[in-house]
């Protein structure tokens, strides 16, 4: 990255994170490259030799989200994966041996009950304990390994990092943020003390819900060199479309991250005006019980809000109703989606919880079609 681009802000960062020195007649991002081996006569060095390990468009990606989670800091180094959750097992599994603890989220995403089914069956101690309140500094005595999700999915919860990673260290214990609703504009965990950034490309961060992705942001040299042996190993490594797809969309990141935000704040404050609608949280919200820790370390509030209506039903019919947006389960894209996500069964949530990913419609034609949505669904 150009000097000039370090001291950049938030939309000039995305716009040119990661593109190579222009180079006349070639393109500003060049196209994916398919490999699976590369020409290497002789002995093998150099940074290309087989396609499980590396590839140039792989590192175009590394590079700018790289740029973005830890501007300024070259000792960072970037691994993208195949899935986030690629990414989730490529930090747990490298760093942690039999006997290790490792303290995991009690509501964090759903898929890490599965995890830690698997992490015990390696005879590795696993503690939870909630996001709310900072409540993992209980539990981390003898701990290895810290896992964080803030804000968490879907509650919305949030915890100080600082405080977290402070404590943490404090026992000998390595610290893994989740970044993936806040994004790195949202907040970045290695300056708050965490030693990986991990998160799910999949969601917000590419934003347009064609892409499978995940990445790990750490700083620690060891620490990483775990990690890539992990994706090496497992090879859970992206195809160079898909990292091609990923770096391009990154370019329109700010943009859609401050847009998806601000109309989330506005549907938020619509829908506490509501008889029907109970326990709406947003982050951004300044009566949110997550809004005091939340201000001191994100700088924007990410696209997902929660709410409950009173019975599973009532949820369906208001889902059903809706017209601008999707009943589908992830989330950050640039259309706006909601679901029940008591109908998974692994969320301890009421029938009638919403998740609401807002995405990039006209504020005012998506509170309407929500309001008008809540309204039919009473009949």
């Amino acid at each position: 990255m150009t000097d000039s681009v370090v001291g950049a802000g938030d939309g000039t960062r995305a716009v040119r994170a990661g593109l190579p020195d222009p180079v006349k007649h070639e393109p500003p991002l060049p196209g994916p490259v398919f490999a699976a081996h590369y020409h290497l006569p002789g002995d093998p060095t150099g940074p290309y030799t087989y396609g499980r390990d590396e590839n140039p468009t792989w590192t175009g990606l590394e590079r700018a989200i790289g740029e973005l989670e830890a501007p300024g800091q070259d000792s960072v180094e970037t691994l993208v994966f195949a899935s986030g959750m690629a990414a989730v097992s490529s930090v747990l599994f490298s760093q942690l041996r039999g006997g290790d603890v490792v303290v995991l989220p009690s509501d964090g995403y759903q898929v890490l009950p599965l995890v830690r089914e698997q992490l015990e069956a390696y005879g590795i101690e696993v503690r939870t304990a909630p996001t709310v309140g900072d409540a993992q500094l209980e539990v981390l005595d003898g701990a290895k390994l810290l896992w964080i999700e803030t804000p968490s999915n879907p509650a919305l919860d949030v915890c100080d990092i600082r405080r977290l990673a402070e404590a943490a260290h404090a026992h000998g214990c390595l610290v893994a943020v989740d970044n993936t609703l806040a994004t790195p504009l949202g907040q970045r965990p290695l300056r708050l003390g965490a030693d990986f950034s991990v998160a799910s490309g999949t969601k917000q961060l590419t934003g347009h819900g064609d892409v499978l992705l995940g990445y790990v942001v750490g700083a620690d040299a060891s620490a990483m060199a775990s990690v890539r042996r992990w994706r090496k190993i497992a090879g859970a490594i992206p195809g160079p479309m898909e990292a091609w797809l990923a770096h391009r969309s990154i370019a329109t990141l700010q943009l859609r991250v401050d847009r998806q935000s601000a109309t989330a704040l506005t549907l938020a404050e619509a829908l506490r005006g509501r008889p029907e609608v109970t326990g709406v949280r947003y982050p951004g919200l300044p009566g949110d019980p997550s809004h005091k820790v939340a201000s001191q370390q994100m700088r924007r509030y990410g696209c997902v809000v929660s709410f409950t209506l009173p019975t599973r039903a009532r949820a369906d019919r208001f889902l059903d109703a809706l017209r601008l947006v999707d009943d589908a389960t992830s989330f950050g894209g640039v259309r706006s989606t909601a679901e029940r996500r008591g109908r998974w069964g692994g969320d301890a949530v009421p029938e009638g919880f919403i998740r609401f990913s807002v995405g990039a419609e006209d504020p005012e034609d998506l509170v309407a079609d929500v309001l008008r949505a809540l309204d039919e669904a009473a009949t």
